[in-house]
């Protein structure tokens, strides 16, 4: 926020802007996640795949509990693919775990969502933290860093390595690698998610700024990721599983999810220009996530429709024509009825509210023109 001065580059394939913290963009200006798509045709996938079924067998000669592997899941789309690809592709028993919202927060079709994965045939277990102290993370979230996201993803991040030594199941995936999906470096480039708590999101998932909020250690079992020395201990294997699998991508595990029982976004609940997005398939289980969304769009100067079009692009499902005007109408939208419900849970007016939304503006990335905000370098 220091330079004024600054020129936001966009990437010359997608609408990615640099903005976007530890993105890479290479020497002619072409982002990461669009540099790898361009590769994957040249990919030897059959090598990934065996690859994969070692992994699966290590897995498979590690089980002590009944499950050969752990998968965190939230219901969606991502959870919906990993189950099933390692159920009846690689023939694996997995343990699903869930961190759920408290229930002022996850939606019915959230709820509905993750009771369809057991529909379908999977053990899950549902880690609930405490609402109390988790709203009250939330408020300090809100407060002191306009996010309410930061102070309480360690839990979404920590249940699962937390279930995983309890339960003495070694081997857990994860869907994306957020280093080639979206561009955000999250401590490798391959399937090696073990450095995962490093990401730009959790910088090493540390519960201490908590601590001296106040907070007590005993309060925050479930957000107190496993250090790398317990990691270690107890051989814990993090796998990016979509690192593997050639074809996934938001298009066809939303197309797998849905054909499996996954409920979609629809008709009030699916309006581009109150939500900020314009995927059906995607954040289904929280609308707490168009306040962020915006908040980042007033930080970075993007929000959910430029990933949202900048992935399309990549899939060939839209021209970059077409995905400029998407974020045009769409960006960093957020309707009333969110910011009602947001201020009611959090305990907050809507002037405060007003105050913290305003407060996120990036004066490198907005400028008031003719007395309106207006973006310096829009993706235009």
């Amino acid at each position: 926020m220091s330079n004024p001065d600054k020129q936001v580059k966009f990437c010359k394939r997608c609408c990615e802007p640099d903005t976007r913290p530890d993105c890479i963009f290479d020497d002619e200006g072409v982002c990461l996640p669009c540099r790898y798509h361009e590769t994957l045709d040249e990919i030897d996938w059959s090598q990934r795949e065996r690859e994969l079924d070692k992994i699966a067998k290590w897995g498979k000669e590690r089980n002590v509990s009944g499950y050969d592997c752990i998968i965190g899941v939230s219901g969606g789309k991502d959870s919906h693919r990993q189950a099933i690809y390692a159920r009846d592709e690689l023939g694996m028993k997995p343990l699903l775990v869930s961190c759920a919202y408290p229930p002022e927060q996850i939606t019915e079709r959230g709820a509905n969502n993750l009771g369809n994965l057991c529909e379908i045939g999977f053990d899950v277990i549902v880690v609930s933290p405490a609402p109390e102290v988790y709203k009250r993370l939330i408020e300090l979230g809100v407060k002191k860093y306009a996010n309410w996201c930061k102070t309480t993803e360690l839990a979404l991040y920590a249940s699962v390595p937390r279930i995983a030594v309890a339960y003495n199941i070694p081997l857990i995936f994860l869907g994306e690698n957020p280093a080639l999906s979206w561009g955000s470096y999250g401590g490798s480039l391959d399937g090696d998610a073990n450095k995962m708590k490093y990401c730009n999101t959790l910088k090493g998932a540390k519960i201490e700024p908590y601590l001296e909020e106040g907070f007590r250690r005993e309060e925050l079992f479930w957000y107190d990721y496993p250090s790398d020395e317990d990691m270690e201990r107890a051989k814990l294997r993090l796998v990016y599983l979509g690192y593997y699998i050639r074809d996934f991508n938001d298009y066809r595990n939303a197309e797998i999810a849905i054909e499996h029982g996954m409920k979609i976004r629809e008709g009030e609940d699916f309006l581009p220009e109150e939500i900020g997005q314009i995927n059906e398939f995607d954040a289904l289980d929280d609308d707490f996530v168009v306040i962020n969304q915006m908040w980042k769009w007033m930080k970075f100067g993007f929000g959910k429709v430029s990933e949202q079009v900048s992935g399309a692009i990549r899939n060939g499902v839209m021209t970059k024509k077409e995905a400029i005007e998407m974020i045009e109408k769409y960006d960093g939208k957020c309707g009333e009825k969110y910011i009602k419900k947001f201020c009611n849970y959090v305990g907050i007016s809507r002037d405060e509210f007003d105050s913290i939304t305003e407060g996120c503006r990036n004066n490198e990335v907005w400028i008031k023109c003719e007395g309106e905000w207006v973006l310096r370098n829009p993706v235009s």
